[in-house]
């Protein structure tokens, strides 16, 4: 089990990226509980999304309050997290994050033709591959200021995974000088 300070990881980006498959090999390398943002959804979001039809902010706002209390709630047991959550944009992940800045985000990135292959070979799944043009007009990048890593998903998940940990353990170093 590999040994980190962060407190919480959330694997981020569009649906189809491998947010909820990296998250969880993630935290089995930590040790860290995992949370599946998709559970999350209240009834409604989840039977718009199905429709087709994309989710406003708003739409959003009690979802993420939710995932935000799931981190708070893993901290105070003493529990290092990883969430899967498309934290699409930065406002979404400013709530992620809350005022403690102990939150460090994954960004899965990826070419649309890719993403949309994998979205359609999945089954049982609410979220169809109409939205994913809405989902990459309101992805917002990592900012400078934001401490998190992008990454390729062409790489395996394992290789992700491993990319991550290697970047924790980089922050951690003392600057050398």
């Amino acid at each position: 089990m590999e040994q980190v300070t962060t407190k919480a990881w959330v694997v981020m980006g569009v649906s189809g990226c491998g947010k909820s498959e990296v998250g969880m090999r993630l935290a089995q390398a930590l040790g860290a509980a995992f949370i599946e943002g998709d559970r999350f959804h209240p009834a409604e979001n989840v039977a718009k999304m199905s429709a087709g039809i994309p989710l406003e902010d708003e739409d959003r706002r009690g979802w993420l309050g939710a995932l935000r209390a799931e981190i708070v709630r893993a901290w105070e047991a003493g529990q290092a997290v990883v969430l899967s959550c498309s934290a699409l944009k930065r406002a979404y992940r400013d709530v992620l994050r809350g005022k403690d800045g102990e939150v460090r985000f994954v960004h899965l990135h990826g070419d649309r033709s890719l993403i949309a292959r994998r979205m359609a070979a999945r089954h049982g799944h609410f979220m169809p591959l109409s939205l994913l043009d809405s989902q990459l007009r309101d992805l917002e990048p990592l900012q400078p200021d934001e401490r998190g890593i992008t990454l390729d998903v062409r790489e395996p998940p394992e290789r992700l995974v491993q990319q991550v940990l290697a970047s924790a353990r980089a922050a951690r170093r003392p600057a050398s000088g």
